[in-house]
């Protein structure tokens, strides 16, 4: 099966060191910083692209369950939020919040819904970050 490589390097001491992320396939490279990370600052942190992925394995599944239960999504978009906050000896990824929109002509709001948590349950990228609480808003439009 695929395997999928990223790589990081830091430069610097904690506070004004500098980084760069580089996706394997060549289609992202960028900036990281312990301000982008901890504060505002430019750049990008791991804890985004860690919510990039969550969204978008949770959409690919979610649309794969649709369609094995025989519905065909029009249209499905994902947020993921991801809280990293203070923790016992540092900082933790405390929670993922999914907030789904979907599109799925002749599905009822129950068997959606059904559709949507077993998704969450069995996505790849759920299944690596279980220690974590995620929690679920799905909703059809």
């Amino acid at each position: 099966m695929a395997v999928r490589t990223s790589e990081a390097e830091w430069k610097g001491n904690l506070r004004e060191g500098q980084g760069t992320m580089k996706l394997g396939s060549g289609a992202y490279e960028g900036s990281y910083s312990f301000a982008s990370r901890f504060e505002t600052g430019k750049g990008t942190n791991p804890e985004e692209l860690i919510a990039a992925a969550h969204a978008g394995c949770y959409s690919m599944a979610l649309s794969a369950g649709l369609s094995k239960a025989g519905f065909t999504p029009t249209r499905v978009h994902t947020t993921a939020k991801v809280h990293l906050e203070p923790v016992d000896g540092g900082f933790g990824i405390t929670k993922i919040e999914l907030h789904t929109e979907a599109q799925i002509p002749g599905i009822n709001n129950a068997a959606f819904q059904e559709q949507a948590e077993a998704a969450k349950k069995g996505c790849p990228v759920s299944k690596a970050l279980a220690g974590t609480q995620i929690t679920l808003d799905a909703k059809l439009v």
